[in-house]
């Protein structure tokens, strides 16, 4: 699978296995299926509460932990250095392992304010950044970035940030692609990930994607995952069932550009 190189030399892989909503007690088996078909990345978060099971599935999944790109979240309402860098701890205890490969910041606001409240926390987000840095230079995290930050969020952490931002873990989908947001981090030098690339299960009544799923003779989902890889994003499919995990690591077909140009006009 093709990969990206983070700032700090590490490879990325541009294709994850999301966990969101898998209980912690189906996540060790979905890690190792998905591992098995070739998956190297899986993607976790505090807040998800299977980091444990995601532990689980790598370490018995037989693969060399240093083959594998795990990524975690500080959850969205940690918004002070200290409780950030317990939750960094707990989750190094969680997952059993020495090091995080990539740990995000889950939302600029808890979840509750997301994109209601105007305050956007900007110096509390700046103290969780600190408690990330200091992460890397004691070697429990390999790498840092945020999720669901806009533009003036980035801007904001930027002010006081001693390691930049490697990754930007957004939203985007066939029918809401953040183009502003995505070439601002890219110019940026920040990688940017799509979460919910079938957005939650709706794509798959999508006519319009539908067609041109079957034009190319794929499945929806699968035109969904190509189409996030070919905006140059790290994609996180997420499945519990076998069969689908593997078939949504089948995606090395090309839409064409005209294709594309469609596909990021659809509005949902």
């Amino acid at each position: 699978m093709n990969a990206f190189t983070l700032p700090n030399g590490a490879s990325m892989p541009q294709l994850a296995l999301g966990t969101w909503l898998i209980p912690d007690n189906q996540a060790a088996e979905s890690v190792r299926q998905a591992l098995l078909c070739g998956y190297r990345h899986i993607d976790t978060a505090q807040a998800y509460e299977n980091e444990r099971g995601v532990g689980e599935g790598v370490r018995t999944s037989g693969i060399d932990r240093k083959d594998i790109f795990i990524t975690s979240k500080v959850a969205a309402e940690i918004k002070d250095h200290d409780l950030a860098a317990q939750s960094i701890d707990r989750s190094l205890e969680l997952l059993q392992v020495d090091y995080i490969d990539l740990m995000l910041i889950h939302c600029p606001q808890p979840w509750a304010e997301y994109e209601k409240n105007p305050y956007r926390y900007p110096t509390e987000n700046q103290a969780v950044w600190r408690a990330m840095e200091e992460a890397v230079q004691a070697g429990k995290l390999r790498a840092i970035g945020i999720s669901n930050f806009n533009q003036s969020d980035i801007e904001s952490l930027m002010q006081t940030a001693r390691i930049k931002p490697m990754v930007n873990q957004i939203y985007c989908h066939i029918g809401h692609t953040p183009l502003d947001l995505i070439n601002y981090c890219h110019q940026s030098g920040i990688i940017t990930e799509a979460y919910s690339p079938v957005a939650h299960g709706r794509a798959l009544n999508n006519q319009q994607i539908a067609s041109m799923a079957e034009k190319y003779g794929v499945s929806i989902a699968q035109l969904c995952i190509r189409y996030c890889l070919q905006l140059g994003m790290v994609t996180l499919p997420k499945s519990t069932n076998p069969e689908h995990i593997r078939q949504n690591a089948q995606v090395d077909f090309v839409i064409s550009d005209e294709d594309m140009k469609s596909l990021i006009k659809l509005v949902d």
